[in-house]
């Protein structure tokens, strides 16, 4: 007598195997995309610096200013989740048979990049925003 996991490891051991190549995968893919989110939020903020001048000149409080540029970068980014959320919802059909112990409509794994990519547009925008509004109003439009 044996336990079944003794008789059934040769045959689960290639599944587990690919299982955790589509996690290292899926980690590495994700990591990339915060990269890139964060390098195109900040050079887009970035390039408004003459902008965020202006309006600090003409009496706009830095709050408010960083404000409309976070939520304008937040705002982009969902609406890339969401695109991508109906993509991942019609195309989980082709990849879910090769998924081991997990759906391919795991709510809690795209929950979670979900806010990690959320997260990256924050920090990609508040960052370069605060720093832009910080800059004094002359030398942002002396800039250009």
């Amino acid at each position: 007598v044996r336990p079944m996991r003794s008789l059934l490891e040769s045959q689960l051991r290639p599944w587990e195997l690919g299982a955790a190549m589509f996690a290292i995968f899926g980690g590495v893919a994700l990591a990339l995309a915060a990269v890139g989110l964060y390098g195109v939020i900040a050079y887009g903020v970035a390039q408004r610096t003459h902008e965020v001048g202006v309006r600090v000149a003409l009496g706009a409080r830095r709050a408010d200013v960083v404000a409309l540029v976070v939520g304008q970068a937040v705002r982009v980014t969902v609406a890339g989740l969401v695109l991508g959320l109906a993509l991942t919802w019609f195309g989980v059909r082709w990849v879910e048979p090769l998924l081991y112990g997990v759906s391919g409509h795991d709510p809690m794994t795209l929950g979670i990049v979900c806010v990690a990519l959320l997260g990256v547009a924050l920090a990609a925008s508040a960052l370069p925003a605060r720093r832009a509004a910080a800059v004094d109003p002359v030398t942002a439009l002396r800039s250009e």
